[in-house]
């Protein structure tokens, strides 16, 4: 027989660690309910980028296959698994979506109290280069007791119930947040489930990191500028910092959280909002930081505290290590004054 000594009996799953924190905080299991069936979009979704049952889709020969099939997209293969779930889990009454112009109302026999922004695979320009790819969601509670609508999901980032992503790289991992800091959990495939591998995550003070895309330098606000310029030519005669830039959110992100240091988006000439979206992509990475300790701004003002207007607004964004963003901050609010 072999040897099940190194066989852990007893791990803590992410249906396990919710329903603990859910226990401690009287909840009603609403909320585990909803989580567990992202987990199994997730899941879903996992397989799909790992290109399981390629052979199925292309024929073993590489042709495409025999029935002539429309192969789904990935993010719309994604979008729909999400949609899927959460609807099936009754637990929520509005879903906004990245791949959805307007919000989902959930049918009223479906329903529940929650209110899901998302984006089912953020990054998903770069699945051809098998770079890391991820789904980012947040999670609201409705707060009014009227019909529910497009508007419900119009709520600053302060009010989240729980935000995380999904990361789909050498392994993948969901880190999340239900308000009291920050935990990863690895899929592991042997079982099927997500595992508790880091417990409150704490982010560096500072790091020694930059990311941003400096393709876009001609157009940079001056404040930006002259940020970068003091981490590359740094006057105190201090180590200058390093360049990573992914292009994939939810890596660039996640890297920042584990190495510390400060990940930017900022407005500039052309795009004064930036790329990112509010709803689903800047509050939940925003809620994510600050529970790890750290902070995101918008360089005049927190992430978390802007009231949305419209469910795919923009904001520009820079997150990451607490010194480093408010080393932003301050260039940013002496450019402001001039």
């Amino acid at each position: 027989m072999s040897d099940c000594g190194a066989f852990d009996t007893n791990v803590v799953t992410v249906t396990r660690f919710v329903m603990e924190q859910g226990r401690k905080a009287k909840g009603t299991g609403e909320l585990t309910t909803l989580l567990n069936s992202l987990c199994t979009a997730v899941k879903a979704i996992s397989s799909a980028v790992r290109k399981a049952g390629i052979a199925h889709l292309y024929g073993i020969a590489g042709s495409t296959n025999v029935t002539g099939d429309q192969v789904k997209k990935l993010d719309i293969l994604s979008n729909d698994l999400v949609i899927n779930m959460l609807k099936s889990s009754f637990t929520s009454c509005v879903l906004v979506s990245e791949e959805n112009e307007k919000a989902i109302i959930v049918e009223p026999d479906m329903r529940g109290k929650y209110i899901v922004c998302f984006d089912p695979l953020d990054g998903s320009s770069n699945i051809d280069c098998l770079v890391s790819i991820g789904t980012i969601f947040a999670i609201y509670k409705k707060t009014t007791d009227d019909e529910p609508c497009e508007k419900d999901a119009l709520q600053p980032g302060r009010n989240l119930v729980a935000a995380g992503y999904a990361l789909y790289g050498s392994a993948t991992m969901i880190v999340l947040s239900t308000g009291q800091g920050v935990n990863c959990f690895m899929l592991d495939p042997a079982i099927g489930e997500f595992i508790l591998v880091d417990r409150d995550v704490k982010i560096k003070k500072r790091g020694k990191i930059y990311s941003l895309n400096e393709g876009y330098a001609m157009h940079f606000d001056p404040a930006v500028t002259e940020y970068l310029q003091k981490k590359k030519f740094p006057e105190d005669g201090s180590e200058p910092y390093g360049a990573r830039y992914i292009g994939s959110m939810v890596a660039d992100v996640h890297r920042t959280l584990m190495y510390g240091g400060i990940f930017l988006y900022p407005g500039n000439v052309k795009n004064p909002k930036g790329k990112l979206r509010l709803l689903y992509e800047c509050n939940p990475m925003a809620f994510i930081m600050e529970q790890a300790g750290g902070k995101a701004t918008t360089g005049l003002e927190d992430i978390l505290d802007i009231q949305p207007e419209s469910i795919h607004q923009k904001a520009p964004v820079a997150m990451g290590s607490l010194e480093d963003v408010q080393e932003y901050i301050a260039i940013c609010q002496k450019h402001a004054k001039k």
